[in-house]
């Protein structure tokens, strides 16, 4: 199959189009090819998507399918694919399916045996890590953090002990509060702050966990941020090895955690049920 051939609209296909993080020029000829010709665009953000379509001189009916509205809106996409249009996703910035709801569609898309292909291009997480000057070769993509706060907290602790490079999401008005919880979760460690990314104020900065989290408490977080942060050493890596369960477990509790939770935290560190812990706190 030739280039040609492949770039032709095929009906009863969802496509994922990739868009771009900031700047215009980032999308793909094939990109724009396929979102003019599709029958209909489903965007996280109907007011947002307008912008780029017009700057291409696009026009195509568009629906929302967003976080709070993918339960009802799915199924219809679906229909409407298995009646022989064909669907572009977008998102507001970025590739679809990358923290956000496109992955429900997709598998939706999965269990309906509707055809879905993907249109790459720009993706935030993988731009920030070429910028980082960090391990590049294995890394772990976190996204978002829960917004709950012992959620948040436990995940923190489980991040600590990854030895990949780390890439998060974040808004600005909750960075301040993440780079001091990274601070306390992971200790001092390297970290490219990447805000903004190709836009006209595009921030790079080379820095510490503590660095960051002081420069933030004094200026006030303006734009999208991308945190990569450097993996745990290894001997960081197992935190809990000379600990007691007794320790262990009032580490958790430290960190914020409920006993029970504290409690299976800590079990799964160690890799063995929550009774064997209880068996070995009764010893005494």
């Amino acid at each position: 199959m030739n280039n040609e051939e492949k770039n032709k609209i095929e009906k009863s296909t969802l496509y994922l189009v990739a868009t771009p993080i900031g700047n215009l020029a980032d999308i793909s000829y094939r990109a724009v090819k396929i979102l003019s010709e599709v029958d209909f665009i489903a965007a996280e953000d109907t007011r947002n998507t307008p912008k780029l379509l017009t700057h291409y001189g696009i026009k195509k009916p568009l629906i929302s399918y967003y976080e709070h509205n993918k339960r009802e809106r799915g199924p219809e996409i679906i229909e409407r694919l298995k009646a022989g249009e064909s669907c572009a996703l977008v998102t507001d910035a970025g590739t679809p399916a990358i923290s956000d709801p496109g992955a429900d569609l997709v598998d939706l898309c999965r269990k309906n045996g509707v055809k879905v292909t993907s249109v790459p291009g720009a993706c935030a997480a993988i731009t920030a890590l070429t910028l980082s000057g960090l391990d590049t070769r294995r890394f772990c993509f976190e996204g978002f953090l829960s917004t709950e706060k012992s959620e948040k907290t436990e995940r923190l602790d489980e991040l600590s002990r990854e030895k990949r490079t780390v890439i998060i999401y974040e808004a600005p008005h909750k960075l301040t509060s993440t780079l001091c919880d990274l601070y306390k979760a992971f200790g001092d460690r390297k970290i490219t702050v990447c805000r903004e990314l190709t836009k006209i104020n595009e921030e790079i900065s080379y820095t510490t966990l503590s660095e960051a989290s002081a420069y933030y408490e004094e200026r006030r977080p303006r734009g999208e941020y991308v945190l990569v942060i450097e993996g745990a050493k290894e001997e960081d890596a197992v935190f809990f090895a000379t600990m007691s369960a007794e320790e262990h477990i009032a580490f958790y509790e430290k960190q914020g955690l409920s006993r029970m939770d504290a409690i299976k935290a800590a079990a799964k560190d160690r890799g063995v049920p929550k009774s064997t812990l209880y068996a070995e706190l009764n010893k005494g």
